[in-house]
């Protein structure tokens, strides 16, 4: 469909082969989309809050707890969840104590994945299919290898997903309140592609923007702004004051083009929901 909302047209104008978009309400409507919203694409990083968001699930089943051990010694399933274990980026090595420091660790999320698939006892791509994916008729998603980036999926799946987050059905909402408030606060890290952040603030698997400054979100992005952007030139943000969510694909791998692209784009985004 073409987009009620302007702004989303100007995907047209990235630097990208193939880009699509589209914005979901709090209340589940569609505010517009443009761009091939059924094509898959690699998310790359945004498979991060589709994770979690299973993490959780199988936590309120009683699986796990979010603060029993669970990667490196002293670290919990709540420090994994924040990227506050003290694992590497990349690589399975401790780099400080856990509630430490902010350090970004896919490491962390493919220890997330062995953790639930043991407790679950199948395989975790087929525990985020039968927690989140099916439920949520997300049937064009899938995780094709580690839980920190190698889902695929579409933005007409991911504006299920965003829809849910705001509206949850899966989780207790007091559940998705805490994913989406800050989590060990104060703490400093690095953004990836953003850099050094005082502090570096994030939930339970979802970045949160606050004051951050650079970062990929826009100017008039609420405080409150949360979600998660990957390196395959992807993002999802779901901003509660303007009680809505964004979802953005591409087929160009993130760079200086979306530092520049998604700011304005986003806050064009939002002047729209505004004079809606």
């Amino acid at each position: 469909m073409q987009s009620s909302l302007p702004s989303l047209a100007s995907i047209e104008n990235w630097p990208v082969p193939t880009a699509a978009a589209a914005v979901v309400r709090a209340d589940g409507t569609l505010a517009g989309s443009h761009g091939p919203t059924g094509r898959r694409f690699p998310l790359a990083s945004v498979t991060k809050p589709l994770v979690a968001y299973a993490v959780l699930v199988a936590y309120e089943e009683g699986a796990i707890d979010l603060d029993e051990p669970a990667g490196p010694e002293g670290a919990t399933v709540r420090h994994l969840l924040a990227h506050t274990s003290g694992l590497a980026f990349d690589e399975n090595r401790v780099m400080a104590a856990p509630g430490t420091r902010r350090i970004y660790s896919n490491t962390g999320f493919e220890a997330l994945g062995d953790h639930v698939a043991k407790a679950a006892d199948i395989p975790f791509a087929e525990y985020l299919r039968q927690a989140v994916l099916e439920p949520l008729g997300m049937t064009a998603t899938s995780l094709e290898g580690s839980p920190a980036k190698d889902a695929v999926s579409t933005v007409d799946d991911l504006v299920r997903f965003a829809a849910e987050v705001q509206a949850p059905r899966l989780l207790d909402p007091r559940t998705v309140l805490d994913a989406m408030s800050v989590t060990y606060p104060g703490l400093t890290g690095i953004l990836p592609g953003y850099g050094h952040q005082r502090p570096n603030d994030w939930g339970l698997g979802f970045e949160i923007r606050d004051g951050k400054s650079p970062h990929w979100t826009g100017a008039g992005s609420s405080p409150r702004t949360f979600g998660h952007f990957g390196q395959s030139g992807t993002f999802l943000w779901i901003d509660p004051d303007a009680r809505a969510a964004c979802v953005a694909l591409t087929d160009r791998p993130f760079g200086a083009w979306a530092v520049e692209a998604w700011p304005p784009f986003t806050d064009a985004v939002l002047a729209d929901l505004r004079a809606a």
